[in-house]
């Protein structure tokens, strides 16, 4: 069996849809952000290797366990973050429920509504933004809007992919009752072109995506550290104009991602946004859902 080395795809923090501890990120809390990045990036390619049998990649991923726990030999792609945790005092739990995300993508392929999607997303998404959020300090009270955009940016980047996750994995990870209520069978997801049926479906998945936006917009006004409170308003708002792009355009005939400029203007408006904001105006301390940050 190859080593969880050998599966690397190869894709970096660099090719990532979202920053991933950009500049804005204070230089003493990058290198435990950067080592969580590889760690759940070696395990993710573990889940998606092409060739590798469900058994394989469950046996992998229980390997990396081992290793980040010190239960069991070290491991390259483990060591790293396994030593982050131990200088900063933190428990591996976020890096574990991811790991419990990737074995969920070893053995399963659909979802059979948004509830079930948001239960994986509790396992896929949102242990990286608390992650982060422990990293620099921040009070759990913060944890519920930083779930909603990380959950939000998991739909986007499923949403995005859909087409390439059905041919090269078989995984379909738009509810299968909102595909069946625009009359769409999973095997559309493999067409040249998506149906008017499967853009009316990710059309409304997107308008559910913008309200976990809504849900979490709050979130740069509520955390301590500022340069954090930039990168997150970044993210935010570069989120919110991908979800607004997948309402009208067709991710399987169109490349629905933002170009460098685009995602650098986009980028630096949401952060000049934030700096206005917490100057001279903090909002209250929660958004009630629906409402706009």
């Amino acid at each position: 069996m190859i080593t969880a080395t050998e599966a690397r795809s190869g894709k970096s923090h660099r090719d990532e849809n979202f920053p991933v501890a950009s500049r804005l990120v204070r230089p003493r809390h990058r290198a435990p952000i950067l080592a969580f990045y590889r760690f759940v990036r070696a395990a993710d390619d573990v889940a998606d290797h092409p060739s590798l049998m469900s058994d394989e990649k469950l046996a992998m991923l229980d390997r990396l366990e081992a290793a980040l726990t010190g239960r069991g030999p070290a491991d390259l792609e483990a060591e790293p973050l396994r030593l982050a945790l131990a200088e900063r005092g933190l428990p591996p739990r976020h890096a574990l429920d991811l790991l419990e995300a990737f074995r969920l993508d070893a053995r399963k392929s659909r979802y059979a509504d948004w509830s079930e999607l948001m239960g994986y997303c509790a396992l896929s998404a949102m242990p990286v933004g608390r992650f982060v959020l422990d990293v620099h300090g921040e009070d759990e009270a913060t944890w519920p809007a930083s779930d909603a955009i990380c959950a939000a940016l998991q739909v986007i980047n499923h949403l995005q992919d859909c087409g390439k996750d059905f041919r090269n994995l078989d995984r379909v990870y738009l509810p299968l009752d909102r595909l069946a209520a625009h009359s769409v069978a999973v095997e559309a997801l493999g067409a040249e072109r998506a149906s008017p049926g499967l853009c009316a479906c990710i059309a409304e998945l997107s308008e559910r995506t913008a309200g976990l936006l809504r849900e979490g917009g709050a979130l740069p006004y509520l955390i301590a550290d500022a340069r954090l409170a930039l990168e997150i308003a970044a993210i935010h708002r570069l989120a919110g104009t991908l979800a607004q792009g997948l309402r009208h355009r067709d991710p399987l005939s169109e490349r629905v991602h933002l170009g460098k400029p685009g995602f650098a203007l986009t980028a630096l408006i949401g952060a000049a946004s934030c700096i206005v904001r917490r100057t001279f105006h903090r909002p209250p301390m929660q958004l009630s859902p629906g409402t706009s940050a």
